[in-house]
């Protein structure tokens, strides 16, 4: 099978590779390209976080009295899926547990994902499925990174996310990786967040009481691109700490260890937990105009 595939829309064109199941271009109906095209400074596009999201401390699973390597955001993808279908506005990839994701993760699962274009959006849609006789503990994420500025000459600071309602709630930064064991004040002013470099000193912005199911980032002209996300619990929000041509808009369930656990992975914070047999299914959309 191919090594990528095209979706067309109306107003849209996606390239999905079957490395990672990652969305690796997304141009509008001006041929214009939104996404990070995996440069030096972050060698990726919009990688699938499975079966963890952020890091495990120590890079370890702890699971029965034994450990196992697991590294930041899983190993999905670096994994090559399987594809399903590949139509001209849908493609389906699959990854299944094997001998080598079982020494790092010592599970039996199917991941799902699912592309489809329609008009100007493009979605995304992930099945996690419990092919085990056990209790399936996961994290999964997004991590679509787009160009920033999405409009060459626009200086970053002229874009903002302008959130679907008001987000109060405190945000969570890391250390080393790991989320810091105390809540900081919210950075959005009523629904608007104004984007800088030095927003990401300290690494992501975490909003682990997302109370949006939406948010839109633009500038006063140019393209802009608005996602939206269903079965999501947190959104995380990135560039490279020190300045890089991207943002990052992260829909997740789960997230990174706090610094304190370094506990049975079951009982992490934020996970998942799918009964065997069971499924859990979680989408996000990104509209572009």
């Amino acid at each position: 099978m191919s090594d990528s595939h095209t979706l067309r829309g109306e107003g849209i064109a996606a390239t999905i590779l079957a490395q990672g199941a990652e969305l690796s271009s997304l141009r509008n109906a001006e041929d214009v390209e939104l996404l990070w095209q995996a440069g030096a400074q972050w060698p990726r596009h919009a990688p699938v976080l499975f079966p963890i999201v952020g890091r495990l401390k120590g890079d370890v699973l702890h699971h029965r009295g034994k450990t196992y390597p697991m590294t930041q955001h899983g190993f999905a993808r670096d994994r090559r899926f399987a594809w399903l279908e590949q139509g001209a506005r849908a493609c389906k990839l699959a990854l299944t547990d094997d001998a080598e994701t079982r020494a790092r993760y010592p599970f039996a699962f199917k991941l799902e994902v699912t592309y489809a274009v329609a008009g100007a959006a493009l979605e995304v849609a992930f099945d996690v499925i419990n092919t085990g006789d056990e209790m399936l503990p996961a994290s999964l994420g997004g991590h679509p990174a787009f160009n920033w500025p999405l409009r060459a000459g626009l200086p970053k600071e002229a874009y903002t996310l302008t959130f679907a309602n008001e987000e109060p709630a405190p945000v969570r930064r890391l250390k080393d990786g790991l989320v810091r064991p105390q809540a900081e004040p919210s950075l959005v002013e009523g629904r608007t967040l104004a984007l800088s470099e030095r927003l990401f000193d300290d690494d992501a912005v975490i909003l682990d009481q997302v109370a949006s199911p939406s948010v839109r980032f633009a500038a006063t002209r140019g393209p802009a691109i608005e996602m939206s996300w269903s079965g999501f619990r947190e959104l995380g929000i990135w560039s490279k700490p020190g300045g890089a041509p991207f943002l990052c808009i992260e829909p997740w369930h789960g997230f990174a260890s706090p610094a304190a656990f370094d506990g049975e992975f079951v009982e992490k914070p934020g996970l998942m937990h799918i009964a065997p047999g069971a499924r859990r299914s979680l989408s996000y959309r990104i509209r572009v105009s």
